[in-house]
């Protein structure tokens, strides 16, 4: 086992070591977390993991969950005349049901990549004759700075400026999982970014009604392997909690000013989740009282029904039923230059993780 590629590899043999001594039987652990997933893969943290110890990907990367629906919906607005479409970078290969942002661009459509909504803001000021709709594809970690931009929005006036929330919340995601007979998890890897924002108390259900082990755990590769040591050592004693490895990035009470500011402006709604369905009071819509900036009051689109891609199986793998080599279009017809889903698009993406990091993935 080489581990000489960590930052101290001494402490990564102890970890594995201690995880090895501690697993009792075969365990099946999911991240939840697009940012772990990538952290896994490019570290060959599965390859160092003990036989009884598997690692599985799950619905962890939000524009890999965004249905082809909503990004349907997206690709209609930058059809409207007058209509300024902007969205963060991945989105812009997305597949949806007969396009992509990126094709509707090359078709001549005003889509512009922003790397925040106070970008998106900026523009609409910059373009008063023009209608800005903001795509907003996030986990709760991106939703305060959005839910900024609306009341700065509200403050400056600004009637040209809308969001299109495709906004999704994970602990209901998580219950769907669990409640999914094909879903084998032991464990869970639970989030470190949207942790931050809502703290412990939302998977509590995960150990109390569920009994499934839960650990948030950072971004490192040794806070990874940290986290699947303490997850072993709740299953070989028995018991279920929700811990947190991450101290120094999450607190139990999460951040309560950035909940209050997202509780202001979003309220929970239904939405479909890739590969699962819909998931009540997982989406996040724009309150009544914002409803000027509510891209779907504003600029109101009927887009075709959606269809699926034959053959991609990016849901399956969104749930861990599914490997992402395992599906047949996997480094065949879907690459990252010609993606068929949206695994293979996003950086965080798990197909897009094994592509590039992995021998095709059967490491």
């Amino acid at each position: 086992m080489d581990l000489s590629g960590f930052r101290d590899p001494a402490l990564a043999a102890r970890l594995v070591d201690a995880i090895d001594a501690t697993v009792t039987r075969p365990v099946s652990i999911m991240e939840v977390c697009g940012t772990h997933t990538v952290a896994i893969a490019k570290n060959g943290l599965r390859g160092i993991m003990p036989p009884d110890v598997r690692l599985l990907s799950g619905p962890g990367c939000p524009v890999c969950v965004t249905s082809n629906a909503d990004i349907d919906t997206a690709i209609e607005f930058a059809r409207q005349p007058g209509v300024i479409v902007a969205t963060f970078g991945d989105m812009m290969k997305v597949p949806g049901s007969r396009s992509s942002l990126s094709r509707e661009k090359a078709d001549g459509r005003d889509v512009r990549i922003v790397y925040s909504p106070l970008d998106a803001l900026a523009l609409a000021k910059r373009e008063p004759d023009r209608h800005v709709v903001f795509i907003g594809v996030g986990f709760e970690t991106t939703v305060p700075l959005i839910a900024a931009a609306i009341e700065r929005a509200t403050a400056a006036d600004l009637g040209n400026f809308s969001v299109f929330s495709a906004h999704k919340t994970v602990p209901g995601a998580l219950r769907a999982l669990v409640d999914d007979p094909d879903v084998a998890v032991d464990g869970f890897i639970l989030p470190g970014h949207v942790s931050t924002i809502i703290g412990l108390e939302p998977y509590r259900f995960l150990a109390d009604e569920y009994g499934v082990a839960s650990v948030i755990t950072g971004f490192e590769p040794v806070d990874v392997l940290q986290g699947v040591w303490m997850l072993v050592s709740q299953l070989a004693e028995e018991r279920a909690d929700v811990e947190i490895a991450y101290t120094r990035g999450v607190t139990p009470e999460g951040n309560p000013t950035a909940r209050a500011l997202t509780d202001k402006v979003f309220e929970q709604s239904d939405a479909e989740w890739r590969g699962i369905g819909v998931i009540p009071g997982t989406g996040l819509a724009i309150r009544p009282a914002y409803e000027r900036f509510d891209a779907l009051v504003r600029v109101p689109v009927e887009p075709e029904p959606p269809h699926e891609t034959p053959g991609c199986q990016c849901g399956e793998v969104l749930r861990g039923v599914t490997l992402p080599f395992e599906c047949r279009l996997f480094a065949n017809a879907c690459t990252p230059e010609h993606p068929v889903g949206p695994c293979m698009v996003s950086s965080e993406g798990s197909c897009a993780a094994y592509y590039r990091y992995t021998d095709h993935g059967k490491t």
